[in-house]
């Protein structure tokens, strides 16, 4: 017969209810929509940034020539001269732009939907639960 005070003993003052059950769900869900969030608003940042470096090239381009430009659109090449093409890339920067500021936007809320969450488990679990992401 083993000896019963060797072994574990689960730490009997934690209970979780079906609502805690869910509120733990509920940020799991949150902080994985977190995750896909900030990857894909660090795509749109790399976007944005390859947009202005083609912008900066667009400048030292001679306004006379009349080269047509490459420029990559959805799986085409569409050759514009420059004025379109600057325009183009403008727009694209812009679109740009509202996009990165609703992923923001969309981040925010659900940071702050994870925080209530956090006060609520931490005041009910404390150091029984932890919700802090792992470090790569």
């Amino acid at each position: 017969m083993a000896n019963q005070n060797s072994s574990f003993q689960p730490d009997s003052d934690v209970h979780i209810t079906y609502e805690d059950q869910q509120k733990i769900n509920k940020f799991a869900r949150h902080n994985a929509r977190l995750d896909d969030l900030k990857e894909e608003l660090k795509g749109k940042q790399n976007e944005y940034k390859n947009l202005e470096e083609a912008s900066e090239e667009l400048i030292l381009m001679d306004d006379d020539s009349d080269e047509k430009i490459p420029y990559f659109m959805g799986e085409v090449f569409v050759y514009q001269d420059l004025e379109n093409t600057q325009k183009t890339v403008e727009d694209a920067k812009t679109k740009i732009l509202d996009e990165i500021k609703t992923l923001e936007s969309r981040s925010s809320d659900i940071r702050s939907v994870m925080s209530d969450l956090k006060t609520q488990l931490y005041g009910k679990f404390g150091n029984h639960i932890n919700l802090e992401a792992e470090e790569d």
